[in-house]
């Protein structure tokens, strides 16, 4: 186990499983259009023809561009939200923070995005440390977050931080996962800010 955040850091104002907090769909978006078209150009920067996509803790949008994947696999806490995101070509239910596993192969994607959920991860470096798993060599992590939340299941280090340090906690939560941090993106496109950590896997893979 990767430890990044303190027992205490990692507490939430509602304790019980996450997948009883989510257990009814909400087919709603967590930011402004100006942040998720913002978002939507980032990935079509940084994403390539023919990539293999995680979009983890996704729901029921993608915010990916039009670009012609291999395929999109979506994982989530709502089976609801997840059939209904029409850039999906499968998904996985699962709960991080119970299980920090996911159930893919070595190197089975090019690129992995986190959208604006990063905030509630109670185990975030074992989850990282998957994403650079499941990541094949020099493939992407895209990590979105802005000042939105919902503040009783987001852990305490989050919500006790500045939104300039929630940045620095999502660095080491890539370094602690054994991945670059490539780029960090603060910006501010419309009401909601706009905050993206960018993170790479070793060419070498190690």
């Amino acid at each position: 186990m990767t430890t990044v955040l303190s027992d205490r850091d990692r507490l939430k104002r509602d304790d019980r499983p996450d997948e009883t907090f989510y257990q009814e769909p909400r087919f709603v978006t967590h930011a402004d259009d100006a942040f998720l078209d913002r978002l939507t150009a980032l990935y079509g920067e940084l994403f390539e023809p023919g990539d293999r996509v995680l979009d983890a803790m996704s729901s029921w949008v993608s915010h990916l561009p039009p670009t012609e994947f291999d395929r999109v696999v979506g994982h989530g806490l709502n089976e609801a939200e997840l059939a209904a995101n029409d850039r999906l070509d499968g998904f996985v239910v699962r709960d991080l923070n119970a299980d920090p596993t996911l159930p893919f192969d070595d190197g089975a994607f090019d690129a992995v995005c986190c959208a604006l959920s990063v905030q509630y991860l109670q185990y975030p470096g074992d989850v990282f440390a998957e994403f650079a798993r499941v990541l094949a060599p020099g493939g992407v992590l895209v990590v979105s977050f802005s000042n939105r939340m919902f503040p009783t299941k987001a852990v305490r280090a989050w919500r006790a931080a500045s939104i300039d340090e929630r940045a620095d906690l999502v660095e080491r939560y890539l370094k602690a996962g054994g991945l670059a941090v490539e780029n960090r993106i603060a910006e501010s496109p419309g009401t909601d800010p706009f905050y993206a950590v960018v993170g790479r896997k070793p060419p070498g893979g190690d």
